[in-house]
């Protein structure tokens, strides 16, 4: 019994992996279509690019890249983000995270969104295998001039994670109900410079002790119209990390960063 439970298990995993990165690839199309045929609608890329090399006595390399594109038409809005770490010490993998989430926004009136949220993490060296959630829930503007913005959103989530278990090396999965709060906030200090604080806190119904933090604080310095400058600092917390491993990882990046 506890080996069919452990199959039906990896079969509902494996699905769940395929509905979710199903959805990432159709909306990757689906933007590259609407960019060529509609030209006229809102389409922005963002995307920061950071890269490391040293060699000598300790050759090291990493390389990260943070990618927005947003594409809205009508009362109705598309955003998708990625982004992914990669990391290696004298040719041993130190770091190897991608992040994938998407959102699709319905504008009810200048100040509020329905939106629906879709999001895939994968982290080699986190004990998670994956991390698949998905769910309704609302985007609230709170800020939103010419200099400062701040959004505050909420999600209802069907959380699945597929967790390493180091002891034995296998992988088990676990499925909850969740949710996810974040806040947006950026400031235009000057036309070229600007801070922007990115958080979410994302949280297991039942259990409240399983719960997920990330933070991103970033300040970006305009070189030309569609390159900029950027450091960010992020925080990536994890309150019950699988057994041997740490709850915190943090990263600092400079960036060159491409708006279009």
């Amino acid at each position: 019994m506890g080996q069919c439970r452990d199959d039906a298990q990896l079969i509902l995993g494996e699905k769940m992996k395929k509905i979710v990165l199903g959805s990432l690839v159709a909306t990757s199309i689906l933007f590259a279509d609407d960019a060529a045929v509609n030209s006229d609608d809102e389409f922005k890329l963002h995307a920061e690019l950071g890269y490391i090399q040293t060699t000598g006595n300790t050759k090291t390399s990493s390389f990260s890249t943070d990618l927005s594109v947003k594409k809205g038409w009508g009362k109705h809005r598309l955003k998708y983000d990625f982004n992914a770490q990669f990391a290696s010490e004298n040719d041993k993998q130190t770091k190897n995270n991608m992040f994938n989430e998407l959102n699709y926004y319905y504008s009810i009136n200048k100040i509020f969104e329905f939106n629906y949220l879709v999001g895939y993490k994968q982290d080699k060296f986190s004990g998670f295998d994956y991390q698949a959630y998905t769910g309704p829930g609302g985007l609230y503007k709170v800020i939103n001039s010419d200099i400062q913005k701040l959004n505050l959103s909420g999600n209802v989530l069907y959380e699945q994670d597929n967790i390493v278990n180091t002891a034995t090396q296998t992988n088990y999965i676990k499925n909850y109900g969740a949710y996810v709060v974040k806040g947006y906030y950026k400031w235009d200090i000057t036309k070229s410079f600007a801070f922007i604080q990115d958080a979410s806190y994302r949280a297991e119904f039942k259990e409240s002790s399983n719960f997920f933090v990330f933070s991103k604080s970033a300040v970006v310095s305009k070189i030309t119209e569609m390159f900029s400058f950027g450091v960010s600092y992020k925080v990536d917390y994890k309150n019950q990390p699988p057994e041997g491993k740490e709850k915190t990882d943090t990263t600092f990046t400079a960036s060159i960063i491409i708006d279009y």
